[in-house]
């Protein structure tokens, strides 16, 4: 049967039960593929030459030259970069800390002798020495030492 005939072919529907109609119906599907065909084939070859050439240019070169001078004077600000002829000058500041030594009368300190007078008692124990020299006759000086001495203290 060719595909019209089957497209054409009379298609039958069937009750079912619940008051529905079923129709079949039909679907057709495809498929692709690919392959690979060598058509044809190349070759290449490559071929180098060479040649001298003479090359006449002007090339340019430019150098410079950094020259360091000393200055050393106070300056109010910094002062800007400039051209005198055909050299840039470029100024180099350098910040320094200027120490100053001043006299400054910070405070005073004033001391004031203030008298007073007041009544203190207390008990306290005083010493005293005594000394009594007795003089013996002659003959007993011989016996006994020649002085005696005694000596008292009071406390």
């Amino acid at each position: 049967m060719s595909h019209e005939d089957q497209m054409n072919k009379e298609v039958s529907a069937e009750l079912v039960g619940d008051d529905r109609i079923v129709v079949p119906l039909y679907a057709e599907e495809m498929s692709v593929t690919k392959e690979n065909r060598e058509t044809g084939r190349v070759r290449i070859t490559t071929v180098t030459r060479q040649r001298e050439e003479l090359v006449d240019e002007l090339l340019a070169r430019e150098r410079v030259e950094v020259e360091t001078v000393a200055i050393g004077k106070p300056i109010e600000a910094i002062p800007p970069v400039r051209n005198e002829g055909d050299t840039i000058v470029v100024p180099v500041v350098e910040e320094i800390l200027v120490t100053e030594r001043r006299l400054v009368l910070k405070e005073e300190l004033r001391i004031r002798r203030v008298h007073t007078t007041e009544r203190h008692q207390e008990r306290v124990t005083l010493r005293r020495q005594e000394a009594s020299i007795l003089r013996l006759p002659l003959k007993a000086q011989n016996a006994e030492a020649s002085v005696s001495h005694t000596q008292e203290t009071g406390k």
